[in-house]
Parts: C-alpha cells; structure tokens; sequence
C-alpha cells in the first residue's frame, strides 16, 4: 500500500479479466505464494504497463491513504517527472516535465473543475487524498482526451462502486505534530485527521453506492524571512534594503465528502452521478516586525564588513520598525456535480452522455496592522545589527518590541500620507494598516456525447467520435480599505493595544529580534478600534475583471491492434478541433482632476472585448510489444494550453518602487486577445520487463513551441494613471512602465526521464521483502523569454528531478523511506496585496519516511495497519534569491520544520 509507479492507460475490462483469471491459474498449478501490500500494488502496476496504449502515470488509493502526505499533490510529485512546488510547508501544486502547474490540466472523473487559485491550475489543497480512488497523469495526448494540456493532464477518480464488486467499509485517524512548536500566542502545534469510506451494492449488483469523508484540522508552522531586496551603496557594494520577516501560524482546515450512485438495469447500460464537495480554510496569524533599512530613512554606519560586493554585516541607526500583527485567510468552497449515462451494445455500438457543473467560490483576506513607537516622526528609534547569511538576515536590537508600554498602535512611518475616501472620511498622519479581501467566483458547465463503433476480423480495433461544450466564466472583485484608528483625530494619535485584546508575546528569536506584542487585528476592526476607510484609487478599481469562454470540440479516433510477426501493435490516430470563444471585461483607470478635499477624481474606461479562434490537434499513440518484454512506445501530437486567466483580463493595475526619493511606477494589464500556448510533441519510450515483478524504462521526450505568452513593457506617461500620494516627500516618477501578455513564437523543450521498480528478490531470493522504485528526470529548455533575448527558464522548469523509495515489506511489516529532489526553478509566491510574484527558487532535497504493521489475514485484527510517518526529515527550506543572480542574496528563507504523525487505518 503506497505508490505504484507505472505507465497505465485504459485496459478493456474483459481483457483485464481475462489477464487476472490466467494469472489465477498460473498461481494454483504453481503454488506460488501471493503476495499483498506495497508489493502486490507495484506488481499490479507493472502488469498494467505492458497493455498501455499512452505513456501515463498513476497511483492508487491504497497508495494515497497510507503515505506520509498532506494532499494529493505530495503522492503525484514521486511519479516520473513531476514534482511540486511547497506553499506553507504543504504541496499543492503540481509540474510535470519542467513546466509549471499553468500548463497542466486537472480533470474529475474526466470532467476539467474550476480553480480555487487565480488562474486554471487546480491547487490540490481541496482534495483530501482519502476521497480518490485514483490518479492518471497522462503525458501524451489522444483525440478523445478532453481538457488535455501541453505539459500533461492529470485526471482524479473516485471508487465506482458496481465496478468495486463487494461491500467495503473503511475507516482511519491519525495525530500531527509540528516540531517548530507554538510559535505564535495561541497556536496550536498538533492536529488531527479522520476518515471514513463506504462502498455497497444492492438489487442484485444493479445499484451501488459510495460515500465517503475526511476532515483535517493541522496546523503548521513557519519561520519566514523575507527581505525588500539589495540596494546598491555609493562604493559599489549591495546591501539589504530592509526585512519583513514573520513567525507564521497556518490552521489548516478541511471538510471533503464524495458520493457515487451507479444504476446498471441492465448489463449494457449504466447511469452513474458523481458529487464532490470541499470546504476548504486556510487561517494565518502573522506576528513580526518590518524594518526600513537602507530604502527607509535609517543610516548605513561605515564599520562594515564587505565580501565580494556583499555587506554582509554591519549596523544601521535610527531605524523606525513597524510591528506588525497581521492576518491572511483564505476560505474556499469547491462543488462538482456529474452525470454519466454509458451504453455498451451487443452490436459493437457503444454511446455516452455526460454532464458536470464544477463551482468554486473563494475569498483570500489579507489584513496589515501597524504598532511602534509613535506615529511619523515621534516616538523612538533603535540601532539594529546585522548579518545576512544562507538562512537570511539576522539582527540585533536595543529596544524591547514586546513592551505594551512604549509599542502601541499607529502608523510608524507614516505610510500613505493622508488618506481620503470619496465620502469625506478621512486617516490623517499615514494608514494604521490594510484590509485587502480579493472574491473569486469560477463556475464551469461541461456536456459531452460520444459514440464508438467496435470493427471484428481486422487491424482496426473500432472507431470513437464526440462532441464536448465548455461554458467557463471566472470574475475577480476586490474590496481595500485604509485602516484608520478611531482616536487619532489630529494626526499624532497612538494608541495602547486596550488590556482586553492583548495575547501577550510572540518570540521571533530566530530573527534575533525577541519578544514583539501580539493581538488579532480582526477583533479589533470588529469592536471599532479600526475604522474601515475604503480605497478610492484607481489601481483598486482596474483589479476587478470576469472572464468568460466557451469551448467546443470535436474529435474522432481510430483505435487499432495488430500482430506484426511475433510482436504485437497496439495504438491510436486521431485529430481534435477545439472552437474557442473568449470574452474579458475590466476596467482602466484614468484620472479626471482632483476633488475639493483633495483626493483624486477618479473614473474608468471600461472594456468588454472578444475574439474567437479554431485550434486543431492531430495525435497518434503506437505501442509495440515485443516477446522478450521489451515495450518500444512512440507519440506524436499537436499540444496545447489556454493562456492564464488573468492574463486574459481587460484590467489595468499600478504599484510604486521606491528608489530614493522617486516612486517608479510598473503596472500589469491583461490582454483578452490572448491565444494558447501551442507546440508539436514527440515522445519515445523503451521499457523492459524482468518478469512480472520488476520493469526499467527510458522516455525521452521534445516539445517545440510554435507560440508562448511572454510579457512586453510598454512606456505611458503617469499622468493619465490614477495613482496615489507616496507620501514622505517622495515624488512620483514622469512614466511608468506597464507590462502586457502577448503571443511569441519560438523555443524548444526536450529531455529524458529514467524509471525503475526492481524487488531484490528478482535477483537474489535471499532478499524477499526488499526493493526500490523511483525515477530522475533532465530536461533542457530553449526559449526566449521575448524576441532577441538570450533563452532562459520557464516558470516553474527544474533541469533535474528525481524521486525514490527504498522499502521492506514482509510479514505484515513495512519500512519505507522516500525522498525527492527538484532542482532550481522559478516560483511562484504571494506578494503585496496578496498578488503572486515569481521568484528564483533555490533547490530542494524532501525526504519522508514511515513504519508500520499490517495485521495478518486470521489474526482478531485483520483489517488494522498501524503506522508512524515524518515529513521533511531534513528540515529543508524553501528558499528564494535576488533576480540580480548572487544567491547571497536571500529574498525568502521560510522554515517549516519537521512533521510527524501517528495513526491506524482499518477496512473490512
């Protein structure tokens, strides 16, 4: 029980019967002994691989339930040539041959879902991995695969109940414990998770039911550093610009159920409906303090130490900290519904019908909340020591930051300036925080027909055509507001944290900052400590935008086996036609004049645009099977990947750098006449068999892209943007630069991935019990991030990836230890207001691990496994560096500890 790595496509069940009752037969002539568990699963999966007619990955629910993972995404990531990228310390994104996650497609049961993320990519966080059955992760496209994706498409099932064949009931708990520890006031360092699973016929095997649920309450914890970047000195050297730095306490929340009714009246026709429902939430408390440093209004003192153009210790003076106790929450409902009707004829002419509805509705809140010593230029400053190393920057202070006394509420550096709402309310003397909530709402209709002619007495095996409709939308709202206190009415007002909200200190000893105050600015909005002042600039309005597509595609598909001497051939030829029309709405912001209360009058142009366009995609899958066990695959196809949508909106956003004394103005604009990222694929695979036990495969793989999306700067004056006061003397620069998504041509993508399971025991009987499967992947890029500029990585590509599992399993006992390896890539992290950056990631080593016993068949607790497992035994970081290139010059240092569990599982 645990992952079985394998190439897998569709086997017709009567020939997986057929295959099962020799293998039976065999087994009764020879007495062999069967074998269960881990084992059994890789055997199975072997077996399974000699019938693929695509190259696909896959990994069972027996698999998923007993590994040490938090979702779906950390069990995927051990497959062939994907990985995943951490969030939280948690795997919830998936990259498959060197892409990132925008380039895959994710279906249910067949069906695409919408996204509790900003674009397409579905985060994993949503599936608890007790609730699926299974995951293919197809690498190879065919004509009647609907919603593939360049890179590869992953496909989640959940347990068919008639197909199950007997009653199965299941249940299972386990304890998490984070060895980080409470790092904030009131978190909480253990956790727990339950399961339970129910699968039943009735009717004389004409009705089958499925129900199952998991719940998940765990926390995690992370040490998170983070820097504003490297500022250059007059005497050519680098140094930190200033820290924002957090103890970060996550409650991860989760309620998943799934349901399955199948109805067979009769044995060619089967109705099945599908529901699956998440309620996902991902609470954060985030103590720590911002330290203006050289980008602030602090002095570098001379006593530096300098080190190939790096300050990497030092000191600077009064430098006003900002405390801040802020809050980020991202609550997210996910429903999917299916409809499946599947007629299988006498004749040879099967047909299907299915219809889905797929609906998330998310809110991500990010909350700031400001404390120091006075407001602007009153209260004290301290002298803050340095050192900037591998694992981030460490400090000294003077003052005490977990004194009630001298760190009360206010706006320490007077951030903002003055704000003023169009209704006249006002923040005098800089913002006390900011209150961000971003509402996405993704709903998705999906209806499909199709129709398959099976051909006796000949090389071609039968014939599918079908039609599918897609009806997306997906809208984006935004609410900011300035928080004000209530009490500063003459611009000078600091406020003590009031005795009923103060939760006493949060240590950030790692920093070498020490105790800061601690309180929940929520309770604080909620009782009138805050007032709500809403944001009346531009760049707010132009974050809002909807997106609509409708999809149709058709496609037909020969299927064919033939003999060709003593080797068999097996595969498809096909072609796909997708009809896509797209639509965005958004808005521009232009500034109209200036208010009698001095705020920006503030309009919009908005922008409804659409375009259409016709994609067609030939595919071809050979397999030849050869006597000696030897598999040669080939495949050629026309791959494709909608573009990102929010790329696709009409919208127009601005933010300011601050260099000096001059704000430099970026913005982002979306463009709705965005056309998918295309390319034509090639795939080759070797795969030799040692009997039914052991496989070694090669698969090499090229991809060229014929067109990509790329991001253009583009030069517009400042005047015609909505922009707000900087504050603090700072002016704002004449231009600014506004990056927009366009289509580029050009590149290439190819690479090998080296997969293996071998038990020991094919080789040396001795060693029963004892194996190994895993896999290492290369892939090299060649493409031009725009026209004329050297070839450089995509997001998300790692030139290397690896994974592997030493295991024992015997006698009801099993050990097994896993790790995995991506080299460096560039990420995707959330940045200001909750909006997502790239960054260059550093390379990761994850090693996990778990012992266990199974009770025997006719022991009193058959049915009982017991387990230990660890996460990330190493402690390994998630780290990110300077674009610039010196990776001395740590962006992000986040820590995230060790996690181990305890737990039972037990089916009857």
């Amino acid at each position: 029980m645990a992952i079985a790595i394998a190439l897998v496509a569709g086997i017709p069940a009567a020939a997986q019967a057929q295959d099962t009752a020799a293998a039976d037969d065999a087994d009764t002539a020879n007495q062999v002994i069967i074998v269960t568990g881990f084992r059994a699963s890789l055997e199975n999966a072997i077996n399974e691989k000699k019938q693929a007619q695509q190259i696909v990955e896959s990994v069972s629910a027996e698999d998923i339930g007993k590994l040490p993972d938090a979702s779906i995404a950390e069990s995927i990531a051990r497959l062939p040539g994907l990985t995943s990228q951490r969030v939280s310390g948690r795997s919830n994104a998936i990259a498959i041959r060197g892409f990132a996650p925008d380039f895959s497609t994710t279906l249910l049961n067949g069906r695409e879902q919408t996204s509790t993320g900003d674009n397409r990519a579905v985060e994993y966080d949503q599936y608890p991995s007790e609730v699926i059955s299974q995951v293919n992760v197809y690498k190879t496209p065919m004509a009647s695969l609907v919603g593939q994706g360049l890179s590869g498409t992953v496909d989640m099932r959940t347990i068919r109940p008639l197909e199950a064949g007997k009653r199965v009931v299941s249940f299972g708990a386990r304890g998490s414990y984070a060895d980080l520890g409470k790092l904030n006031t009131g978190s909480d360092d253990m956790g727990y998770r339950v399961n339970g699973m129910y699968v039943d016929q009735f009717a004389n095997n004409t009705i089958g039911v499925a129900l199952g649920a998991s719940y998940t309450d765990e926390p995690y914890q992370i040490e998170e550093f983070n820097a504003w970047g490297y500022a250059d000195t007059p005497d050519g050297n680098k140094v930190i610009g200033g820290s924002k730095s957090y103890n970060t306490s996550t409650k991860l929340t989760r309620l998943g159920l799934n349901g399955t009714l199948q109805w067979r009246p009769d044995p060619r026709f089967t109705s099945t409906i599908d529901a699956f429902y998440s309620n996902f939430k991902d609470d954060q408390i985030k103590r720590g303090i911002e330290l203006p440093l050289y980008w602030g209004n602090a002095t570098l003192n001379p006593d530096y130490t300098a080190s190939d153009g790096l300050i990497t210790s030092g000191s600077f003076d009064d430098v006003k900290g900002v405390l801040r106790n802020d809050v980020f929450q991202r609550h997210a409902k996910l429903y999917s519904f299916g409809w499946n009707n599947k007629w299988e004829g006498d004749d040879g002419w099967d047909a299907m019908f299915d219809a889905s509805y797929s609906k998330t509705d998310r809110n991500e809140l990010s909350i700031e909340s400001y404390s120091g010593t006075g407001r602007g230029d009153l209260g004290a400053t301290d002298t803050i020591g340095f050192t900037s190393k591998s694992s981030g920057t460490g400090f000294t202070h003077g003052l005490d930051y977990g004194d009630y006394d001298l760190i009360q509420l206010t706006s320490p550096q007077g951030w903002g300036g003055t704000q003023i709402a169009q209704d006249g309310t006002s923040i005098v003397g800089g913002q006390d925080g900011y209150y961000n909530n971003r509402i996405v709402k993704d709903e998705l209709w999906q209806f499909r027909v199709e129709v398959q002619k099976h051909i006796e007495n000949g090389w071609l095996d039968s014939i599918r055509a079908g039609l599918n409709y897609n009806n997306r939308s997906k809208s984006l709202v935004p609410e900011e507001y300035f928080l004000g206190l209530a009490a500063n009415t003459d611009g000078l007002t600091s406020v003590p944290v009031p005795e009923e909200y103060r939760l006493g200190t949060t240590d950030l000893k790692y920093l070498g900052l020490g105790p800061v105050i601690s309180y929940n600015p929520i309770d604080l909005i909620n009782d009138g400590i805050y007032n709500l002042v809403a944001n009346p600039y531009g760049d707010v309005v132009v974050k809002s935008y909807s997106i609509r597509e409708r999809i149709m595609t058709g496609y037909v598909q020969a299927n064919f086996d033939a003999d060709i001497g003593s080797a068999n051939l097996t595969g498809n030829i096909g072609v796909q036609a997708n009809w896509t029309d797209q639509n965005s709405k958004g808005a521009t912001a232009v500034l109209l004049g200036t208010n009698p209360n001095g705020s920006p009058n503030v309009g919009s142009l908005v922008r409804n645009e659409s375009t259409d366009y016709l994609d067609v995609l030939p595919s071809l899958n050979l397999s030849l099977r050869l006597p000696s066990d030897f598999v040669i695959r080939f495949a050629a196809s026309r791959e494709i990947i909608r573009p990102r949508l929010d790329d696709m909106r009409a919208s127009l956003s601005t933010s300011y750098t601050i260099t000096g004394n001059v704000a430099q103005v970026t913005g982002e604009s979306g463009n709705p006449d965005l056309r998918p990222w295309r390319a034509n694929a090639l795939d080759l695979t070797f795969e030799k068999y040692f009997g039914g036990k052991g496989y070694i495969s090669a698969q090499f793989f090229w991809k060229e892209l014929k067109s990509y999306v790329y991001k253009q700067d583009i030069t517009i004056p400042s005047s015609l943007l909505a922009l707000a006061d900087p504050g603090n003397g700072v002016t704002i620069s004449p231009t600014a630069q506004i990056q927009v998504p366009i289509n580029g041509q050009g590149g290439k993508l190819y690479g090998v991935e080296l997969a293996t399971t071998l038990p020991f025991d094919t080789f040396v009987p001795a060693l029963e019990g004892f194996g190994v499967t895993g896999s290492v992947a290369y892939t090299k890029t060649k493409i031009q991030p725009e026209p004329g500029a050297p070839s450089s990585d995509l997001p998300g590509y790692s030139k290397w990836v690896a994974n592997g599992t030493a295991y024992f399993e015997k006698a009801g006992f099993n050990l097994r230890g896993s790790v995995r390896y991506r080299s460096t890539f560039i990420g995707e992290v959330s940045g200001f207001a909750a909006n997502r950056v790239r960054r260059r990631a550093a390379s990761e080593l994850i090693v996990d691990g778990q012992i266990g016993y199974d009770f025997q068949e006719g022991s009193a607790l058959e049915g009982l496994s017991l387990y230990l497992q660890g996460q990330n035994l190493t402690d390994e970081p998630f780290i990110t560096t300077n674009p610039g290139g010196d990776s001395r010059q740590i962006i992000d240092y986040q820590r995230y500890g060790r996690r181990f569990l305890a737990g039972f599982s037990y089916k009857f």
